[in-house]
């Protein structure tokens, strides 16, 4: 147990900034793009309980149309589209969420990044480069959490001060 807890620690131990409003300046940016992630982007694709009740959803549920988007990418994602679309749904609603609360940061900003990377070069990337704006942030707040975790303002935090 204590070996994994001191794993648990190394890989979730958050950088905190010399300063708390140098952390608090950086929570901002992942927790707003945590929660557009989570309550707009993913949940417009993923069943959750806050989905469009119009989408018509159940709970961890792809929409119709979006493992046929995912197909045309080819490759790989031509033959598994459907689980290709869940992860996708998946690390943008639950990751977008894990991010914005700062639990599993780094975690949950490798699915993001990999989504992200995706979506830029597979979906966005003919579409010209204001498409691909949206797609980018996201990229560059996931590589910056992924780098550094949650910081000061996160439950990873809370929870590396207690394991210690």
């Amino acid at each position: 147990m204590k070996k994994i807890l001191k794993w648990y620690a190394y890989v979730n131990k958050p950088v905190v900034q010399k300063y708390v409003w140098a952390d608090l300046l950086l929570f901002i940016p992942r927790f707003v793009c945590g929660m557009l992630l989570a309550i707009d982007f993913g949940a417009s694709k993923f069943g959750m309980p806050w989905s469009d009740p119009e989408l018509n959803l159940g709970l961890f549920e792809v929409v119709y149309w979006f493992p046929e988007d995912v197909a045309r990418f080819g490759g790989i994602f031509a033959m598994f589209p459907v689980s290709f679309a869940w992860i996708a749904g998946f690390s943008e609603t639950i990751g977008g969420l894990m991010l914005a609360l700062g639990i599993k940061t780094r975690i949950a900003s490798f699915m993001i990044v990999c989504t992200m990377l995706v979506a830029i070069f597979f979906q966005q990337m003919n579409q010209g480069i204001w498409n691909m704006l949206p797609a980018m942030g996201f990229l560059w707040v996931g590589l910056y959490s992924l780098v550094n975790g949650s910081g000061r303002f996160g439950l990873d935090y809370l929870m590396i001060k207690r394991i210690k």
